[in-house]
């Protein structure tokens, strides 16, 4: 049986604005169908990784490969569900205009206008249980509605590469579950590639193959059993910091000027001059 084929390859990554340095000398392949969380602090430059990876910022160092090519804005080989945002309530944008953007690359005239856009349009819209809305105005709709319009939106183009930036925020449990079950559905029926970042890793954690850790210029990368461990995060953030299971829910504790306690969904910001040293937390780079 031949291996996954690879959809994103970083070699000797590095991203630096000005003296300040995100994360650096990151080797990582993600393979087709695997499930990647990208975590770590506010800062860490977790969503700087998704613009790499949209064609929007470019590596300080190193080499980038999306799909077998150089990232570019609008490929349509890559879906982007972004972080849920207020839609303004005078501007004229139905559902399904808004889901139709990804085939046209963010224009309202384009590949996706003709009759077979239309049916891929429709079809989205059905898989993500958004055909009862699809004429209304965006702006008038809850914010779980808006999201299965965004997330019909990425996988519209059938995409080999799905980037999700904090698709999660804002939603209630049951919308939470709804979309992670599509992004988790898509992969498996597409074999694409998820990039997953999130500040809490348990409401997808039954999905997740590895794991991505940024911490101040720093990076864990393995299997979540390998990289949430009290040895591994320690390490990763210089400090000691307690990582506990507890009712198959993982809780870090500790990390610095967290000022929490709970459930790991707070991280502390990156400080001001990031760098140092790259850690592996026993997983493969």
């Amino acid at each position: 049986m031949s291996a996954p084929q690879p959809r994103v390859t970083l070699t000797g990554a590095s991203l630096a604005y000005g003296q300040r340095t995100l994360w650096h000398d990151v080797d990582l392949t993600v393979s087709a169908g695997e499930f990647l969380a990208v975590l770590g602090p506010n800062g860490a430059g977790k969503t700087s990784l998704l613009s790499v990876l949209l064609g929007l910022t470019p590596l300080s160092a190193g080499s980038v490969t999306v799909n077998g090519h150089a990232p570019a804005r609008g490929a349509s080989h890559v879906g982007y569900i972004p972080q849920q945002s207020a839609v303004e309530s005078d501007l004229p944008v139905r559902g399904r205009d808004l889901v139709r953007m990804g085939l046209d690359g963010h224009r309202f005239a384009g590949r996706g206008a003709g009759r077979s856009g239309r049916a891929r349009v429709d079809a989205a819209l059905a898989a993500v249980g958004a055909a009862r809305y699809a004429d209304a105005p965006v702006a008038l709709l809850s914010g779980g509605e808006q999201q299965r319009l965004r997330v019909a939106q990425a996988l519209v183009a059938d995409p080999a590469v799905l980037l999700c930036d904090e698709p999660l925020l804002s939603l209630d449990l049951a919308n939470q579950r709804t979309v992670t079950a599509l992004i988790d559905a898509h992969r498996r029926r597409a074999g694409a590639a998820v990039l997953f970042v999130t500040h809490e890793i348990n409401p997808v954690l039954p999905l997740v193959d590895r794991v991505l850790y940024l911490v101040a210029g720093r990076w864990s990368i393995g299997t979540p059993d390998e990289v949430f461990t009290t040895e591994s995060l320690s390490a990763l953030y210089g400090a000691p910091v307690d990582v506990l299971r507890v009712r198959d829910r993982i809780v870090v504790v500790g990390a610095p000027d967290t000022g929490h306690s709970g459930d790991g969904h707070d991280h502390p910001e990156e400080p001001a001059a990031a760098g140092g040293r790259r850690h592996r937390g026993g997983g493969s780079g």
